[in-house]
């Protein structure tokens, strides 16, 4: 298996942190990676929610359904996925600080065919660039002023 983690402060409050990575719906709004979100069955949020979510990959793109398998209003959401061979397990946590929110996303990379069993720990410095991106993009989001 391989785990990679990454944290950032963010200058929002945690709520709406948690709410920004909760809508699904607009996450192509906050990370200019995602190209567009389908969602699979009626569910937008909570346990249970599924979606296909578009990705650009260099000049093509890439296409992952999720479903989301925990969600504890405020403090976690747990994502998970099969993909390619290895089911990425993803939970995002978010704690209120003094300034704002801690959020981290913790991935969870479990090979179950051989070539990404050898793979996966070779590309962990690529998923923990791609995954700072997107804390990158969400910070941005959360920061900016609202109306």
């Amino acid at each position: 298996m391989t785990r990679v983690t990454v944290s950032r402060e963010i200058n929002a409050p945690a709520e709406h942190v948690f709410a920004t990575i909760a809508d699904i719906g607009s996450l192509p709004d906050k990370d200019p990676d995602v190209l567009r979100v389908e969602f699979v069955g009626t569910r937008r949020q909570g346990v249970g929610t599924r979606f296909r979510e578009v990705r650009a990959m260099k000049r093509r793109e890439l296409v992952t359904e999720l479903e989301v398998t925990e969600y504890e209003p405020g403090e976690r959401i747990r994502m998970v996925t099969d993909s390619h061979g290895t089911v990425w397990d993803t939970v995002y946590r978010v704690s209120p600080t003094r300034g704002g929110a801690a959020v981290s996303i913790s991935m969870d990379a479990r090979a179950h065919k051989l070539l990404p069993r050898l793979l996966n720990p070779l590309m962990k410095g690529m998923f923990r660039k791609g995954m700072q991106k997107h804390l990158e993009s969400l910070q941005a989001y959360c920061e900016r002023p609202r109306a």
